[in-house]
């Protein structure tokens, strides 16, 4: 199975990220030339598995969409390579090769995919590609997972994707936008132009540590993803000169101070996603709810899968 698959529009997608203690479930229904509609969002608390994997199939009427699942931060490694010069049918093969003294496992053991990052036209640089790599014993189990539980999946997906194709939404024309979201597992920093993933890059604050009461302590955390950004986006300004980031987009959360900190710190305009300014969410009420928002973020972005080039 390939991590990333393309498919024709049909019915729309449901993603399920398995976490420690449950399923979040996704489900989002192109609209044509509207906003695209979330038609559900749930979480179901057990040990993921097939037994839930199947409940929750059945309460979200799974059989009706096309199912992704969206792979957890340490599940998974993304790198950045040189793109082999080998015709694309070989591509894999190569850039298996080139992992051996990437991955912090056996390269022989590990299903991987590869995205290409467009260049500018006008350029002469050698093209690189995004490889993302997975240990097959942690694609078998999941595969299997769903599997056992009769729910048809067709789709492997990983955060970095997810957040680029909320991303890709928000782009002004001929302009790139940065996205910076925080979870459980720490911060995700993407760059997205024309649809296309640019940058991807894992801040280690938590959304914990940014939710912390202690005011010291907060902003401790504050000048750590101040320091991180002004880094990643010079780096990428220099790597990428032809794309110029219109912003930054903070996910929606629940953390207050955030924006402005950064706005007076950064020389890039600065702004808090409000999902149901980008989706249709009158089915859903519970995600006019910031915390909520945050909660579902990732799963909708893998549930957004049409008209995104996913």
């Amino acid at each position: 199975m390939r991590l990333f698959k393309r498919a024709k529009k049909k019915d729309g997608w449901l993603s399920v990220a398995a976490g420690r203690d449950g399923l979040l479930l996704a489900g989002v229904r192109d609209a044509a030339d509207k906003q695209p509609a979330v038609s559900f969002v749930r979480f179901f608390a057990g040990e993921p598995g097939a037994e839930l994997v199947a409940r929750a199939a059945a309460e979200a009427q799974l059989d009706t969409y096309r199912c992704a699942t969206l792979l957890a931060a340490g599940e998974y490694q993304i790198a950045n390579v040189e793109a082999p010069n080998v015709p694309q049918g070989e591509v894999k093969t190569a850039v298996r090769w080139r992992l051996k003294d990437v991955l912090d496992f056996p390269a022989a053991e590990a299903t991987i995919d590869v995205l290409d990052i467009p260049l500018d036209p006008n350029a002469r640089a050698q093209p690189s590609l995004f490889v993302v790599a997975s240990r097959n014993s942690v694609i078998a189990p999941r595969q299997k997972m769903f599997l056992d539980a009769k729910a048809e999946l067709l789709a492997i997906d990983i955060p970095e994707m997810a957040q680029r194709n909320v991303s890709a939404m928000l782009e002004p024309e001929g302009r790139g936008i940065a996205l910076l979201s925080f979870g459980d597992e720490g911060g995700l920093l993407t760059v997205s132009y024309r649809g296309e993933l640019y940058l991807s890059r894992r801040f280690d604050v938590t959304l914990a540590q940014l939710l912390e009461s202690d005011h010291e302590r907060k902003h401790a955390s504050f000048d750590r993803i101040t320091l991180e950004l002004q880094r990643s986006l010079d780096n990428f300004e220099r790597q990428y000169s032809f794309i110029s980031i219109a912003k930054l987009v903070l996910g929606p959360s629940t953390v207050s101070g955030l924006d402005e900190y950064l706005s007076s710190n950064l020389y890039t305009p600065v702004e808090t996603l409000d999902l149901a300014t980008v989706f249709d969410v009158s089915r859903t009420p519970e995600l006019l709810d910031k915390a909520q928002q945050g909660r579902f973020f990732l799963a909708l972005g893998a549930a957004l899968r049409d008209g995104v080039g996913a």
